[in-house]
C-alpha cells in the first residue's frame, strides 16, 4: 500500500489535525484530542453520563476473545477480557454503551474459595476491553478467575502473584514468544505452551502483523469464506486494528495460552507497521500522517493486552518500558526497541557499517530508556538480570569473508547504543545478564562478547532468541545458511529455523534454556520436541550443552 493510499484511509479531520500541529504533542494538543477521538485518555463525557447496556439482553456469547493476565506484582494481578459476541464487526455487536462486568479471582479452579471479586465497567471507547488490577491477594501463589455478563460465564484462567522483592525464591521457568503472523501458520506451538510447566511468558513482539489475511486465512487455507472481507486489506485506522486483533485472538490455541499463564508483552515493528522507527513510517510519507496511525496501533495494542494502567497510551505516545521483580531471583527491565530508536542507517537491510551506523549519537532505545535501564542495574539485587527486548542483540555477520553486512534493523545498526548498554551492566556489576529475543524466525543460542570484534574477548551474558510461533511458514531444522551463520559467528551455540518457542528455567546455581519446535506448522498438530538445551552458570555466563 503507498503512503499516499495508507493517508486516504483516514477522516479529513484527522489528517488535517495533522497538518497543522507538530510531531509528537499533536495528538494531546486542545483540539486535536477532540478531532483524534481515540487518542483521549479516558471515555468520553465519563462513566457517569454514558447509557449502561443491559446485559440480560446479550443472546450470543460475549466471551469469544477469551480472558488474560500479565504482569504479576507482589498480592496483584491484572485480569483482561474483551467483549465481542460478534468479533468480526467493528462494533463487535455491541452498542455504544458501557457494559457491567463480574469478576472473580479464586484459590482454587472450581471458585469454592473467593479471594476477591468486584466489578468493572467495560466502556464503548475502549471497545468494551476490560482491565482489572486486582490487589491484597496472597504473594507467590497460583489463582484462577473469570469473568460474567449477564448469563455469560467467561472461560477459567490461571494466573500468579510474583514473590516480594526481597524472597528468597530459588526458582522460575519462563516461555519465550515472539512473531504470530496468522496467515503464514497455525498456533500449534502455543497450545503445547498451554500444556507446559512454566510460570510466566514472555511476548516479544510482532502479535499481530498488518498485512491483509484472505478469506481462507493465507497458509491455514480455510474453505473459501471462512473469514470476512474486512480482514483483507492493511491495518492503518484504529478500527482495521482492533479487527485484526479479533482475528488473532479468536484462534483457540492462543486463547489457550493465554488463559493458563500470565503474559508480560512487549512489542516489535508489525504491531504497527514493519521496520518503523520512532516516527518515521517504512515506505515514506510525513511523520505526522504515520502517527495518526501510530495511536490508532498504540491504542488497540493497549485494548488488547494484559497491560496495567500506566501503559495506557497519550496519543501517539505509550511507555511500555518496564521493570518486574521475581524475588530476588530475577530482575526483568522489558524494552521497547522501536517508539524511540533513530532511523535505520544505510536504508535499512543487510549492509555494510560504515561511519553513517557507527555514528555514536545513534540510538536503539532513546536517551531516558537507556538511562532508566543502567540506572536499575545499579539499583539491582538480583541474581538474574533478564532483558526482554525485540531485536536481535548480539553481533551476528552473514559471510566468513570481512568485512561482512549485519542487520542495520538489530543491534548491530546500533553498535554505539550495544556498547552503551554493555558499558552500564559492567559498571553495575551485572554477572548474570540474559537477553530476550524474538523478531526473527528463528531459534539462537548466543555468548554476549565484551568486545564482538574479538573471539577471545570474556563473555558477559547469554542470549536466548525465540524463534516465531507461526511466522515464516514451517521453516526448516537447518536453514540455508546455517553452516556460513556458524562459522562467522563463534559466539553462536545454536541455531534452527523450525517453529516454536523457548523455555528458560532460572535458578540459584545455573539457568537451563531448552528450544522447543514443531516439524511442521501449515498444518496442525503437530508434537513439540525439544531440539536442543543449553545451561549457563551463575557467575559464569556462556552457554554450554545440557
Amino acid at each position: 500500500m503507498t503512503p499516499a493510499a495508507r493517508q486516504s484511509q483516514h477522516a479529513p479531520e484527522l489528517r488535517e489535525a495533522a497538518r497543522h500541529l507538530s510531531r509528537r504533542r499533536f495528538l494531546t494538543v486542545t483540539g486535536a484530542a477532540a478531532a483524534l477521538a481515540f487518542a483521549v485518555n479516558l471515555p468520553a463525557a465519563g462513566a457517569a453520563s454514558a447509557a449502561e447496556f443491559d446485559a440480560a439482553q446479550l443472546t450470543d456469547d460475549p466471551f469469544t476473545l477469551g480472558v488474560a493476565s500479565g504482569d504479576p506484582q507482589p498480592g496483584s494481578v491484572l485480569l483482561w477480557t474483551r467483549l465481542a459476541p460478534a468479533p468480526f464487526q467493528p462494533d463487535s455487536g455491541l452498542p455504544a454503551a458501557r457494559v457491567t462486568v463480574q469478576w472473580e479471582v479464586a484459590r482454587d479452579e472450581s471458585f469454592r474459595r473467593l479471594a476477591r471479586r468486584g466489578t468493572a465497567t467495560a466502556h464503548p471507547e475502549f471497545h468494551h476491553t476490560v482491565h482489572v488490577a486486582v490487589d491484597g491477594l496472597d504473594e507467590a501463589r497460583v489463582y484462577y478467575y473469570r469473568f460474567r455478563v449477564g448469563r455469560w460465564v467467561s472461560p477459567t484462567g490461571r494466573t500468579r502473584t510474583s514473590p516480594g522483592q526481597g524472597s528468597g525464591v530459588s526458582a522460575l521457568t519462563i516461555g519465550v514468544v515472539s512473531c504470530q503472523r496468522y496467515d503464514q501458520a497455525y498456533y500449534t506451538a502455543y497450545r503445547h505452551l498451554a500444556e507446559d510447566d512454566v510460570d510466566l511468558v514472555f511476548h516479544l513482539g510482532d502479535y499481530l502483523y498488518e498485512y491483509p489475511v484472505t478469506s481462507v486465512g493465507g497458509a491455514r487455507a480455510y474453505p473459501a469464506g471462512t473469514l470476512p472481507d474486512v480482514l483483507n486489506r492493511e491495518t492503518v485506522t484504529l478500527e482495521d486494528y482492533r479487527l485484526r486483533y479479533a482475528l488473532y485472538k479468536s484462534d483457540a490455541d492462543l486463547a489457550a495460552a493465554h488463559a493458563a499463564h500470565p503474559f508480560i508483552v512487549t512489542w516489535d515493528d508489525h504491531e504497527t507497521e514493519n521496520n518503523y522507527a520512532d516516527d518515521i513510517p517504512e515506505s515514506g510519507g510525513s511523520p505526522e500522517e504515520f502517527l495518526i496511525r501510530r495511536a490508532a496501533a498504540y491504542r488497540a495494542y493497549w485494548e488488547n493486552m494484559p497491560l496495567r494502567r500506566p501503559q495506557q497510551p497519550d496519543g501517539p505516545d505509550l511507555q511500555l518500558y518496564r521493570r518486574l521483580h521475581w524475588g530476588r531471583l530475577a530482575q526483568f527491565d522489558v524494552l521497547d526497541t522501536r517508539q524511540y530508536r533513530s532511523n535505520q542507517a544505510y536504508g535499512d537491510g543487510w549492509q555494510f557499517p560504515g561511519p553513517e551506523s557507527e555514528d555514536p549519537t545513534r540510538t536503539l532505545t532513546g536517551d531516558a530508556q537507556e538511562q532508566w535501564l543502567i540506572d536499575g542495574w545499579h539499583r539491582s539485587r538480583a541474581l538474574w538480570n533478564v532483558l526482554p527486548q525485540q531485536v536481535t542483540f548480539s553481533r551476528r555477520y552473514n559471510s566468513t569473508m570481512l568485512p561482512s553486512q549485519v542487520s542495520m534493523d538489530s543491534w548491530d545498526g546500533y553498535p554505539a547504543s550495544r556498547e552503551r548498554v554493555l558499558a552500564g551492566a559492567d559498571a553495575a556489576g551485572i554477572e548474570n545478564l540474559m537477553v530476550l529475543t524474538g523478531d526473527v524466525h528463528v531459534h539462537f543460542g548466543l555468548d554476549i562478547k565484551r568486545d564482538f570484534a574479538d573471539p577471545d574477548s570474556p563473555t558477559v551474558g547469554t542470549e536466548i532468541v525465540a524463534t516465531s510461533i507461526a511466522s515464516g511458514g514451517n521453516g526448516s531444522a537447518k536453514p540455508a545458511n546455517w553452516a556460513t551463520n556458524m562459522a562467522a559467528n563463534p559466539h553462536m551455540k545454536f541455531y534452527n529455523g523450525l517453529r516454536g518457542y523457548a523455555t528458560v528455567a532460572l535458578g540459584r546455581e545455573s539457568a537451563r534454556a531448552d528450544f522447543k519446535t514443531l516439524a511442521h506448522a501449515t498444518t496442525p498438530g503437530a508434537p513439540v520436541t525439544t531440539a536442543a538445551s543449553f545451561v549457563t552458570e551463575a557467575g559464569a555466563p556462556g552457554l554450554k550443552p545440557a
